[in-house]
């Protein structure tokens, strides 16, 4: 068996390349533990996509049709997950918008174009009140009270799934490893003597904000409109979409949020997104994340005090000035949980 080693393997996968790489652990080891993970990734990506044949499409095939299904036990978790999530979002967040996902053409794995779906279109998707608290999960049988329901877990599938193959690696005997997928990274371990460290891109141009050093088990994960969008008419129409409107969310460029939970972290880039810059401390406060970068479409920068005190300085970083911004001290926990 081979000594130690640099290992690095890529995967495309949820509509993006996922990097793994792995340090410290006998070659040969964390060869067969990647491989193992990318099969699991590769599972995950199948099970969990819903504009393709697998589990979800077959979920949400009955769902409309007002029937209950049998799904995985890892998938009816995932879903447990995201309507708690969604929950304490005030469902800001909430992937059981797929049907308005799919009216404006971001389902697919390339950026729609062509012009905006007609608005009395949207209303009428909107006026059925798709919502994760419709979902009832009892074991691994998932029904839903609302037949609008359509899941699309786009929005926090990443950041689960990284969380998920963390584990794997570490059941494997790895030890130190980064894993990346687009906006996404969770690391367990170190980069050797010192901590893995991530960029923070800046939106604007090609370059970076800041960086920030992650701690063991730590994810950042970020969301903006500068990666999956379609512009018409001067307008800039991102894939994050506002369920309170059904129109993609306005005034933010990109939200980056640090947690130990890569699933609450990207699921909460998207619900301070949809927020905005005057609602996103209470959002933040209510999903438990004490992390938080925005940058707005006017190029201001807003931070909590818990990023900022993570942010480290990078050659043509910080293009304006950092707004610390304090988080509400408690938050009522939500009532809006279901079975």
């Amino acid at each position: 068996m081979r000594g130690p080693a640099e290992v690095r393997e890529t995967f495309y996968l949820f509509g993006t390349l996922v990097e793994i790489e792995a340090r410290g652990a006998p070659e040969r080891v964390a060869r067969e533990a990647i491989a193992r993970v990318g099969q699991r990734l590769q599972a995950a990506h199948k099970d969990w996509h819903a504009w393709r044949p697998g589990e979800l499409e077959s979920l949400n095939a009955a769902l409309a049709a007002g029937e209950s299904r049998t799904v995985e036990a890892g998938l009816a978790a995932l879903l447990r997950e995201g309507r708690a999530l969604s929950c304490a979002s005030g469902g800001l967040f909430d992937p059981a918008i797929g049907r308005l996902i799919e009216a404006w053409g971001f389902h697919a794995d390339v950026p729609p174009d062509g012009a905006p779906p007609p608005a009395a279109a949207i209303a009428a998707l909107v006026a059925r009140h798709p919502r994760m608290t419709d979902l009832t999960i009892t074991g691994d049988e998932v029904r839903s009270d609302n037949p609008a329901v359509q899941l699309d877990l786009g929005a926090f599938a990443k950041g689960a799934a990284l969380d998920l193959a963390a584990e794997d690696l570490r059941a494997a005997g790895v030890q130190d490893a980064v894993l990346n997928a687009g906006g996404g990274v969770k690391v367990i371990g170190r980069h050797g003597a010192r901590p893995w460290r991530v960029a923070i891109r800046d939106p604007f141009q090609w370059g970076v904000v800041a960086a920030v050093s992650l701690r063991p088990g730590e994810a950042l994960h970020t969301s903006g409109n500068y990666e999956r969008y379609f512009d018409e008419g001067g307008v800039r129409f991102s894939h994050i979409i506002d369920p309170r409107t059904g129109r993609p969310m306005q005034g933010i460029v990109s939200v980056s949020v640090l947690d130990p939970s890569g699933a609450r972290a990207d699921a909460a880039a998207t619900a301070l997104a949809v927020a905005g810059p005057v609602e996103w401390p209470q959002v933040a406060a209510a999903m438990g994340v004490r992390a938080v970068l925005m940058i707005t479409d006017d190029g201001s920068i807003l931070a909590t005090q818990a990023m900022h005190e993570r942010l480290e300085p990078v050659p043509g970083g910080f293009p304006a000035p950092v707004r610390i911004v304090a988080l509400p001290e408690a938050v009522p926990p939500p009532a809006c949980a279901n079975g």
